[in-house]
């Protein structure tokens, strides 16, 4: 959801994550909240004011930069889930995607993979096998490497900067091998 020129990007959708949108949408009128077209299908009308369901591939804008929504069903996880990609700085806000553990710094150039593969390998109980593997991750997978992203913005661990289209044919490979 935008925000006040800021990106709040989750790849499906949290009630627990939105618990200020309210507070956000009364001290910034003019501000849109965003949502994919699936999400607001389910979970129906939640702010102060209309929320916009994004089609998949539709463009956005926050007056200074471009964002295109990319609905990526099951990936990470989520039916109703969805990427963002901002356009200009060619960043992909890749939520669980690259998942890491632990006290990381911010930003690397550094391969994220092998932090990724500890959280899957150590991953257990309700929480073992979040992310799913489908008939259709690959080509997800392939489709956001297209977009040659320079930087990944991770949500949970350090976030990457360097060529995102490499990093992403990597976690293919991990996603095959586990």
């Amino acid at each position: 959801m935008a925000r006040i020129g800021e990106i709040e990007s989750d790849s499906h959708f949290e009630s627990d994550e939105c618990g200020a949108l309210n507070e956000w949408l009364t001290i910034a009128p003019q501000a849109e909240a965003v949502i994919g077209i699936f999400g607001a299908a389910i979970n129906g009308e939640f702010a102060i004011r209309p929320i916009r369901s994004l089609q998949d591939n539709e463009v956005f804008s926050t007056g200074k930069k471009s964002f295109r929504y990319l609905r990526t069903p099951h990936l990470p996880h989520g039916w109703d889930a969805g990427l963002l990609f901002e356009e200009t700085d060619r960043i992909l806000f890749t939520s669980d995607l690259f998942h890491q553990s632990g006290d990381v710094e911010p930003v690397t150039e550094a391969s994220l993979i092998d932090r990724f593969k500890e959280v899957l390998l150590n991953s257990q109980g309700p929480f073992s096998n979040y992310i799913p593997y489908t008939s259709n991750t690959e080509q997800m997978l392939r489709k956001l490497a297209d977009l040659k992203p320079r930087t990944l913005a991770v949500m949970h661990g350090s976030s990457y900067k360097g060529d995102g289209k490499r990093a992403i044919e990597e976690l293919i490979k991990v996603f095959q091998e586990m």
